[in-house]
């Protein structure tokens, strides 16, 4: 696992030298924008390894040479069987997307829409408490 992080964190390092290269031998600075945006985000890749190796002991599952394939395998997550609302989320996006295209009016019932829907797709199984229990 501290192999990952290095590495990253060494080609963040190695963008930061090209970018600053490329700066001193007369780049555009679209080329030296996405020079140093990939630094950063290489960056950030690096620090969550390492952060999560640090967090996890330096000891993985793929680090185990006996190690099964079941080993890392964890707790996936809930997803909801039969859904509706990744259908409105969908339409909500696309309507902001259209929204720029044909004027700010519908970017603004786009985004009224598209937090509705996100709201209701995020609380769709969340109950309200009830104190009469």
């Amino acid at each position: 696992m501290k192999t990952s992080w290095i590495l990253f964190l060494g080609l963040a390092l190695f963008y930061v030298i090209m970018a600053v290269i490329y700066w001193q031998v007369g780049g555009e600075p679209v080329g030296i924008t996405a020079i140093a945006l990939s630094a950063g985000l290489s960056l950030i890749v690096g620090f969550y390894l390492w952060f999560t190796s640090k967090r996890l002991g330096n000891v993985l599952p793929e680090d185990n040479q006996l190690g099964e394939i079941a080993d890392s395998a964890g707790e996936m997550g809930f997803f909801s069987p039969h859904s509706w609302w990744p259908l409105p989320v969908a339409l909500s996006a696309c309507t902001v997307g259209l929204g720029l295209i044909i004027g700010w009016w519908l970017v603004l019932i786009g985004v009224g829409s598209l937090i509705i829907s996100i709201m209701g797709f995020v609380l769709e199984y969340e109950r309200p408490s009830n104190a009469a229990h």
